[in-house]
């Protein structure tokens, strides 16, 4: 029987209808190509235990100090994650608590500043995150947000300017890290200017943690005072968060987390972790980050050939960014055509980008899912090939259904493990 069927046989039962739509869920994901670069796909195993009995279980407290009993082997659970990660990044600590990278980046704040601190990110329209300071975000509203960008002329970082600005607003948490920047980070740098003006380096590496576990970018952690990241993107994990450090900052973050941030913590997710953290050490996974990192080269590069405009020139991680509006177009409505085409993508501001968030000038991109699925540098021509055709003929319904015809077609060819 397919893991699939086997998974849904209880729900097939119990709830028909809300079975079907699982089902036709898993259908959009096995015949579509998915280029979310925040997005990828689970391990059977980290299925398997993210789905598991588990669920039943409440755990408050940490491993050893829990309010609630009967913790014995969920505390080893959580043992084994922390042992896991600490291994995998070079960390003296880590909280694998977090349900998400928004909770591990509240819970950072909490561990280092009070209401109304100066924080200092990059810019959400140059490719930041909510969390690193939007008005409309947790991170905006209880700390006083200020921000640096990327130069207009290079589309890339300018670390005088990061300087310039840490100088002028005196920050107590200087934020690195970003949710639509596809280029590398200076942790060296960014670590001298925070010690300059007396502030404390978050890292942010949410999109890049499983390019850091594969060795196919730089490490923040011998340079941060804290980092945290999430587990289902690069790291090929389950939905969650996690927060590494120092030992000097263990209990200040684990107080931050519970009772500061948050509740019980999700132990099956928990459970997740430690088996999406336990397959970096396996043989399938060697590679894996230089392959997502090349593929994201080759597809940046047949796009550039294809005569589409990407921010900054191109990438040097998972992810890219396509500039509309050389062709008078806006991401919504080439992200909804894409859909349709059998392709997801996502609007996305870029930087300098005078339109609406909700209607921006961009589209961005990655390879995270793609290369799990098992594609390569001659499918990466094919999809650069793809999109372009789409895009230059939008609004095309023969074009779309040959697009989609051809998408299914190398997504059968690279099925994924579900069934």
């Amino acid at each position: 029987m397919a893991i699939a069927e086997q998974r849904l046989s209880a729900l097939h039962q119990a709830d028909p209808e809300l079975a079907s739509l699982l089902e036709a869920e898993l259908d959009r994901q096995q015949y579509t190509l998915e280029l979310i670069p925040s997005e990828n796909v689970a391990s059977p195993a980290v299925l398997e235990a993210v789905g598991s009995w588990l669920t039943n279980k409440y755990a408050e407290g940490t491993p050893g100090k829990r309010y609630y009993g009967g913790c014995e082997f969920v505390d080893q659970i959580e043992t084994l994650a922390q042992e896991r990660a600490c291994a995998l990044f070079g960390a003296e600590h880590a909280n694998v608590q977090p349900h998400c990278g928004s909770s591990a980046n509240l819970a950072a704040y909490m561990a280092f500043c009070q209401p109304g601190d100066t924080i200092l990110g990059l810019d959400l329209s140059h490719g930041g995150h909510l969390t690193h300071g939007s008005p409309v975000s947790f991170s905006g509203i209880f700390y006083h947000a200020e921000f640096y960008g990327v130069s207009r002329e290079t589309e890339q970082l300018d670390y005088e300017e990061i300087r310039r600005r840490a100088h002028e607003v005196r920050p107590r948490v200087l934020v690195a890290g970003a949710s639509a920047y596809p280029r590398i980070f200076d942790f060296p740098q960014l670590a001298e200017i925070a010690h300059e003006v007396d502030a404390v380096l978050m890292v942010d590496m949410a999109h890049f943690a499983g390019l850091v576990a594969g060795g196919a970018h730089p490490s923040p952690v011998p340079y941060a005072d804290v980092v945290t990241l999430t587990t289902h993107k690069t790291l090929r994990g389950p939905w969650g968060g996690m927060i590494l450090s120092p030992e000097e900052h263990a209990k200040a973050i684990d107080k931050a987390v519970f009772p500061g941030a948050q509740g019980g913590p999700l132990v099956h997710a928990i459970a997740g972790k430690a088996a999406a953290l336990r397959a970096w050490g396996q043989p399938e996974m060697e590679g894996y980050a230089q392959r997502v990192v090349a593929n994201a080269q080759r597809l940046a590069q047949g796009l550039l050939q294809e005569g589409l405009r990407l921010v900054s020139g191109g990438t040097d991680n998972h992810l890219m960014l396509i500039d509309l509006r050389p062709l008078g177009l806006t991401g919504k409505a080439v992200q909804e055509v894409f859909d349709r085409a059998r392709i997801t993508v996502n609007r996305n501001s870029i930087p300098f980008d005078e339109a609406s968030k909700f209607n921006p000038s961009g589209i961005r991109l990655g390879t995270p899912a793609i290369t799990t699925r098992g594609m390569g540098l001659e499918q990466m021509d094919e999809i650069a090939a793809l999109i372009s055709r789409t895009i230059h003929n939008l609004g095309d319904g023969a074009v779309e259904r040959e697009v989609a015809a051809r998408a299914r077609i190398l997504c059968e060819a690279f099925p994924l493990p579900y069934r």
